[in-house]
């Protein structure tokens, strides 16, 4: 990840300038700590601790969090759904309100990247695994087994239900995660000249006891939750290789394999974190849009292009009609299951990534208006996301509907197949395979690398440069938590923790919310009564200059001798 830099704009003080913080300098220290502190050593603890548990009462772990999260779910779900939603909506009130104005930083900056430009970083660093694992596997599990009971599986009403949820759980709720994360990152940072650390979004809520042992845990948890995030993404991603090459070339879906997987990419990503190849991250990046880009385009021509344009308008105008039903849809009357394995677990994983996409999203819009990093981050990656699922997942429902394919049957026995097996049903499949192959691996390394980064960041104050031994040992970290959970269930495993571990987060992020908006309101009145006085003293100026001089006008009575003749 680029390294970021706070720089101190030289400007002329006026009403609209940006008050800091007070004893906070615009320009936080960006060298590395010479003492780690109790942030560092209470995260690396219980990571280990979890480690440890794991590899030694494997099956223990996996009991214990399973009974966990059926707890968590059945008792408080329906807070996934109601936070996220109030996240959405509270944006779209901001984006339209007069605060939508500010900009992110001094009020003569101006964005560092392009419109387009800015854009494709967005969705190159967050599109991710989550697009080869779940483009075709959602939508064609919806198919097969309806949300809800909706429909009667394989039908075209299953078919426009499929892609429905698909868009809800990769949609505008995901997104206002991330940008409520980034806007309150980058305000805190670029505007009021705060550290780069979860714990001092709070300020304008706890005030100085951000810097205490309240602050210090945020902290711990936005590291947790972040470490798990990256582990079920690692995870992920070592089951869609380990399908890619049994497809390729037979090496057995295994255990072994997945781990061995892993333990290379570690290798990979730790090492682009420690040398710091800003340029190579940068240009795998601009290659997995590329090949991302490419076998979409693939697809949309070889595919039922007529069919998958029609399915995406229905399926659109069903999502925007059902939209508030679904976003409040819990299991008053069952489904626990059927939510833990999609609609919990996609709002964990996107709480576990807020701290990372936060911080990308901050980095990158410096200059922006609250209302213009809104629009942006909440509607461009919604519209791809959509277009992305409705090509493939849409293409894959074609297949098993008209076809006489078996896409959904190969899903059902592995989740992680999926989008293989769509590839194989149309020319060049070892070619197009291959690509989804290194598009995997090229998403696990760049998105692993920049989450090891911001872990290293949130564990040494903020600082700009970790030491490299600490970006080594979380890279170890992040790959040994995610061979152990592999171990202890694979995919079931994954989806159990993130959504427990990301639990505590989400309160978080709710009184993050909270925090950003008395940031917001206090800054405006500093700088309307600013405003106010400065109004006053020109007033009482030009007051002081259109009055006659006192002094003088009783000068000319007093002395006057003709006036004293009279």
């Amino acid at each position: 990840m680029t390294d970021t830099t706070i720089r101190r704009e030289k400007t002329v003080p006026t009403a609209d300038t940006p008050v800091p913080d007070p004893d906070l300098s615009l320009e936080p220290d960006t060298r590395s700590p010479r003492r780690l502190g109790s942030v560092f050593v209470a995260s690396v603890t219980v990571c280990a601790l979890f480690v440890a548990w794991g590899a030694i009462f494997t099956e223990n772990l996996n009991e214990v969090t399973t009974s966990s999260l059926n707890w968590l779910t059945a008792s408080f779900g329906w807070a996934y759904l109601v936070v996220t939603l109030a996240l959405l909506i509270f944006l779209v009130f901001l984006a339209f309100s007069p605060l939508g104005d500010i900009r992110l930083g001094a009020d003569d900056d101006r964005p560092e990247f392009s419109t387009v430009t800015w854009f494709a970083m967005i969705l190159s660093a967050v599109m991710g695994i989550g697009l080869v694992s779940y483009g075709v596997a959602e939508p064609i599990s919806h198919f097969t087994s309806p949300p809800h009971g909706l429909a009667d599986a394989g039908t075209p009403e299953a078919a426009v239900r499929a892609m429905q949820y698909s868009y809800f759980d990769w949609g505008l709720h995901a997104w206002a995660i991330f940008a409520v994360f980034g806007l309150a990152i980058a305000y805190s940072t670029y505007r009021k000249g705060r550290r780069t650390l979860v714990s001092q979004l709070f300020r304008p809520l706890l005030g100085d006891r951000v810097d205490g042992p309240i602050g210090k845990a945020i902290d711990v948890l936005a590291v947790f939750a972040t470490l798990f995030g990256t582990t079920t993404s690692l995870g992920l991603g070592a089951l869609q290789v380990n399908n890619g090459l049994a497809t390729l070339f037979g090496i057995p879906v295994s255990s072994v394999s997945q781990v061995l997987i892993i333990a290379a990419v570690t290798a990979v990503f730790t090492l682009s974190a420690v040398t710091g190849v800003s340029k190579g991250i940068k240009y795998l990046s601009q290659g997995s849009a590329g090949l991302a880009l490419a076998l979409f385009v693939f697809m949309l021509v070889v595919g039922p292009t007529v069919f998958i344009a029609n399915l995406y308008t229905e399926s659109i105008g069903l999502w925007a009609t059902d939209f508030f039903r679904m976003s409040l849809q819990g299991t008053a009357f069952g489904d626990l299951q059927w939510m833990q394995w999609w609609t919990y677990f996609m709002m964990a994983w996107w709480v576990s990534w807020g701290a990372f996409v936060g911080v990308f999203l901050a980095r990158i819009s410096r200059g922006r208006t609250i209302r213009g990093f809104i629009t942006g981050v909440l509607v461009v990656p919604t519209v791809v996301f959509f277009t992305w699922f409705t090509v493939f997942g849409g293409t894959a429902i074609h297949v098993d509907m008209f076809e006489g394919g078996t896409i959904g049957a190969q899903t059902a026995a592995d989740i992680n197949s999926a989008f293989f097996a769509t590839l194989d049903a149309f020319p060049f499949a070892s070619i197009t395979s291959a690509i989804a192959i290194l598009l995997v691996v090229m998403f696990f390394v760049s998105g692993a690398d920049a989450n090891t980064y911001v872990l290293a960041m949130m564990t040494t104050g903020g600082s700009l440069h970790p030491p490299r031994w600490v970006l080594v040992l979380w890279g170890v970290l992040t790959g040994v938590t995610a061979v152990v959970l592999m171990l202890a269930g694979g995919l079931s495993a994954l989806q159990n923790t993130v959504i427990v571990t990301s639990a505590p987060f989400l309160v978080i992020i709710a009184g993050l919310a909270v925090a950003f908006w008395r940031d917001l309101l206090l800054d405006r009145r500093q700088v309307q009564a600013r405003s106010a006085a400065l109004r006053t003293a020109a007033a009482k100026v030009d007051a002081a200059a259109a009055a006659p001089a006192p002094d003088a006008a009783a000068g000319s009575s007093a002395t006057d001798p003709r006036r004293d003749e009279a």
